[in-house]
């Protein structure tokens, strides 16, 4: 491995964060992981990565630290208390915070993380699983921007379209922003293949055809197949889509911003999850619109 790249550890290997992880191990970081399972920690080191059995331990010896976990919460467990990344980094490490939690927590963890000296960027990311296999992810980005620059060799391994958006908080902002064009999207989405599916249309036709004029989206092309198939794995779960749109509802309150047709999708994902879909990728939203439509789900 080079010698000149950072050394850099990462806290949270999910369904994002495992084939992110292995990219940076595949351009050739040396990377040492920690998660709560012990099968996603032996999954970085038979990638060539190296596993840790604390975070404290993970982030010792660190260069860069990237956080990639659920929620506000699971940030502030892994970043606070004397196990934490703040206690243990040294002073000039560099933390990454990819996960998509509240803008108010990003600022927060960059206050507090400032008082021991370590620099950190807020940098949630859009483009699911796919998108972090494919190393295309879009992240958008909030902090100062020496420390971007600095971050940006190593974000181009992970993402395609890497932007500074603002200071500390902005990546989260506009992260919720993308979460909710992509709800609607999807809900969206979900009603016209019911619709379809209904009027008796050939629907891998229909959607082909949509898909290359002005209904197009990414969304569409990611999720036409989950459509088809009623495949819902999960490559984003209704539950993380449900807590997101928790936080751009909030955030728009407080700034000020009507989201009409936000908050009603916001709550059919509350439904959705309310009828035991939350594990379900978000694609799910189908079921419920079948629920709507008379359908057995």
């Amino acid at each position: 491995m080079s010698s000149n790249l950072p050394k850099v550890a990462w806290i949270g290997l999910g369904i994002m964060g495992s084939p992110m992880s292995e990219n940076l191990v595949g351009a050739g970081y040396d990377v040492t992981g920690y998660t709560l399972e012990q099968d996603k920690i032996d999954r970085l080191t038979a990638a060539g990565g190296k596993g840790a059995a604390s975070v404290a331990e993970a982030v010792r010896e660190a260069d860069v630290v990237i956080t990639m976990v659920p929620a506000s919460p699971q940030v502030e467990a892994v970043a606070y208390g004397p196990d934490g990344i703040l206690e243990n980094a040294r002073p000039g490490t560099l933390l990454i915070d990819m996960s998509s939690i509240t803008p108010r927590t990003s600022v927060d963890l960059a206050a507090n993380a400032r008082e021991k000296g370590i620099r950190v960027l807020d940098a949630p990311v859009s483009g699911g699983e796919a998108g972090a296999v494919e190393a295309v992810l879009s992240i958008m980005a909030g902090g100062e921007r020496a420390d971007f620059d600095e971050a940006l060799p190593l974000l181009r391994v992970l993402g395609k379209t890497i932007v500074l958006c603002g200071p500390h908080g902005s990546g989260q902002t506009v992260k919720a922003a993308n979460q909710l064009i992509v709800a609607v999207n999807i809900q969206a989405c979900a009603e016209a293949v019911v619709f379809l599916e209904k009027s008796g249309v050939d629907l891998a036709a229909a959607l082909d055809v949509l898909n290359g004029g002005l209904a197009g989206s990414t969304v569409l092309t990611r999720k036409k197949d989950n459509f088809l198939k009623r495949d819902f794995a999960p490559g984003f779960r209704i539950d993380l889509h449900h807590k997101d749109m928790g936080i751009v509802t909030d955030a728009a309150r407080g700034v000020g911003s009507a989201l009409p047709v936000g908050a009603v999708v916001a709550q059919l994902i509350a439904s959705s999850r309310a009828q035991g879909d939350g594990g379900l990728d978000h694609s799910a939203l189908l079921r419920s619109v079948e629920r709507l439509s008379g359908d057995r789900v």
